[in-house]
Formats: C-alpha cells, sequence, structure tokens
C-alpha cells in the first residue's frame, strides 16, 4: 500500500538557508544532494508527498522534481512565486493553501493557522518557521511543524506526525 509524506521548507538551491537556519551542510550541492537521497530513501515511487511550501528557489525546478520519488502535491509557500500552471506542468500537483485531510484530521498550510482557524479535534501541520518555535499565542497540541531542521531533513510519514508532537 502506497504511503502519505510530509514536509516542508527544502529551500533547494538556497545557499543563504544554510546559514540562516544553521543547516550542517558546507554548501548547496550537500544540502540539495542529502535533501534528495534522505527523501528517496523514504519515499517510493508509488507514495504521496505533501509539500508544505518553499520547494526551491531558481528556475531549474523540473529537474528537481524529476530526481525526487512520489506523486508531490505542492502547498505553496511564500517562496513559491511561479503560476499554479508552471508547478502543475513540471509534476508537482498545487493544491489549495489549507488542504483539510478529513481522514487523518489535519489541515495542512504553509505558515501556522491561528488556533481558531483549526477545528476541534484537528491539527495543523505547517511549514516555514523551520526550527524557530512559535510563540505563545499558538496552542502547541494544534500545530506540528514539518520543516526539514525538524525531521532530520527527510519526509516524516502521516502517520507518525501525531506520534511525534
Amino acid at each position: 500500500m502506497n504511503k502519505i509524506y510530509l514536509i516542508a521548507d527544502t529551500h533547494f538551491n538556497h545557499g543563504n538557508i544554510i546559514k540562516y537556519c544553521n543547516r550542517p551542510f558546507s554548501d548547496i550541492e550537500e544540502m540539495n544532494n542529502t535533501i534528495i537521497n534522505n527523501w528517496n530513501s523514504v519515499v517510493d515511487k508509488g507514495d504521496i508527498v505533501y509539500h508544505l511550501g518553499d520547494f526551491i528557489l531558481g528556475d531549474n525546478i523540473s529537474d528537481f522534481v524529476s530526481k525526487l520519488n512520489g506523486k508531490i502535491y505542492l502547498v505553496r509557500g511564500n517562496h513559491d512565486g511561479k503560476s499554479i500552471n508552471f508547478y502543475n506542468n513540471i509534476g508537482l500537483e498545487v493544491v489549495p493553501t489549507k488542504t483539510k485531510l478529513e481522514e487523518y484530521k489535519i489541515i495542512l498550510s504553509h505558515r501556522p493557522l491561528e488556533n481558531n482557524q483549526i477545528p476541534d479535534g484537528y491539527i495543523n501541520i505547517h511549514g516555514h518557521i523551520h526550527n524557530a518555535k512559535l510563540d505563545d499565542s499558538f496552542d502547541p497540541s494544534k500545530h506540528k511543524c514539518v520543516s526539514v531542521e525538524v525531521i532530520n531533513y527527510k519526509p516524516i510519514e502521516i502517520e507518525n506526525v501525531k506520534k511525534e508532537g
């Protein structure tokens, strides 16, 4: 049976993110290769990956999509400025900025949702904050960050997200 994975903030080709988030890579090439290898070590070709934004900087996006296993659904982040048609044409399927997965009682977004935007019994799975902590106005029981820095630079299986909360 195919599995579903979540990941955010890969920031492929973004050199400044290494320093900004204290990523353990010496350069862009090492970062890109490590994330691709980690991704493919857990995701099979028939699996589904929800990428919660900030996929890549630059224009060679299709080169990266072709190297990654799985069907990738993109919740666009603040660095994903291309058109929906552009992403769809290169193999990423753009989904709404607030995607609800009823079966799992989760809402996917790039930026963390306000507490009042999350229905009772649901949690918000998001990226955007990388390895920073949410401020005190966010209920930690309603939020889970899947930025690469907090999930060991590889996609996390959807069933494990709530367990690791």
